[in-house]
């Protein structure tokens, strides 16, 4: 689990852009291992805004559909269709390869709100018991 990203309590991970005013998002390996066999995904279109904590699109599996939750406000610049196009992408490398879209931040409120990797560790081990 990478150091240097922020993780949402619905397991969305940020990566922040050096100057901050740019943020990459995408899920956490941990909730990948949970859905198991994706068949589907679905993501917001470029220009699209995004508000903190509401759903921006949905993941399928064969087990079930779950809400994708925007852990950031902002507007969306760019969106990985690769990832939809070929789910393994997002098994295969959650982190780096396996983003969703990238976002233009609208305000930094949102962060203040997003766990380290400590805390979200701490989250998955206490959803596993």
């Amino acid at each position: 689990m990478p150091q240097d990203l922020l993780y949402s309590k619905t397991h969305e991970w940020v990566r922040l852009s050096e100057d901050k005013k740019t943020a990459t998002v995408g899920l956490t390996a941990f909730a990948l291992e949970l859905l198991t066999d994706l068949v589907y995904v679905e993501l917001p279109e470029v220009g699209c805004r995004l508000k903190a904590e509401e759903p921006f699109g949905e993941i399928e599996s064969v087990k079930a559909v779950s809400d994708l939750y925007s852990p950031v406000n902002g507007e969306v610049a760019e969106v990985n269709s690769a990832v939809a196009d070929n789910l393994e992408r997002l098994a295969d490398d959650p982190y780096g390869n396996g983003w969703f879209f990238k976002v233009k931040l609208a305000d930094e409120a949102a962060l203040a709100d997003l766990l380290d990797e400590a805390a979200y560790k701490k989250q998955c081990e206490e959803e596993q018991h």
